[in-house]
């Protein structure tokens, strides 16, 4: 019992923006992203190792050379803005109000790609800058097509014109989205939910 009680503690505290956004980054890559899961293969494994020794080899370099502390003042801010940045990216395409849930035996792989991740309209430049994270719908559908090829991708197949569009303002809602609700069959914040229940 108190392990669940820990384990909704947990949902809540990951799932506030100002926790996702500023420590979630440091402990997704400096922490957990160093460890291969325990059902990773063994290529899997060698590749998190050689990450972690070529790291170790660049921040040892970079250490010796300008000193710990600055390059601790210039690596937190931009481990933690990067972070955010692609934490965002991954949670705006997958926590939006009309993101398709289904269960185990309900759940359909083209609907699940193409409504349970969003087109997000990012600027252009932004757009670029992402590498084209925008069109994670076709990459859900696909994942062995390059970024650069998303976009024609997408224009080339007009079904893929159903899958949830959000722009950069609109995909500001999606903050306060916690919860799915069966019922409505959406995404809803704590306040609605309490209402509901």
């Amino acid at each position: 019992r108190s392990a669940s009680k820990f384990k909704k503690l947990l949902y809540v505290l990951v799932r506030q923006p100002q926790f996702m956004l500023t420590v979630g980054p440091l402990l997704l890559f400096a922490f957990q992203n160093r460890f291969p899961s325990t059902s990773s293969r063994l290529r899997e494994r060698r590749g998190v190792l050689w990450t972690n020794l070529a790291l170790a080899a660049v921040i040892t370099t970079l250490c010796l050379t300008i000193g710990w502390k600055v390059y601790l003042a210039i690596h937190v801010p931009i481990l933690i803005i990067a972070g955010a940045a692609g934490i965002w990216l991954f949670y705006v395409q997958h926590q939006f109000e009309d993101a398709y849930w289904n269960q185990e035996g309900d759940w359909d792989f083209a609907d699940a790609a193409v409504k349970g991740s969003s087109f997000y309209r990012l600027p252009r430049v932004l757009q670029w800058f992402s590498g084209n994270i925008g069109f994670h719908h076709v990459h859900h559908l696909s994942p062995k097509i390059p970024n650069y090829r998303l976009e024609a991708c997408h224009r080339a197949f007009p079904a893929l014109a159903i899958a949830p569009q959000l722009t950069l303002l609109q995909s500001l809602k999606s903050l306060h989205l916690r919860l799915w609700d069966p019922a409505a069959r959406k995404l809803v914040g704590w306040r609605q939910a309490l209402r509901t229940a």
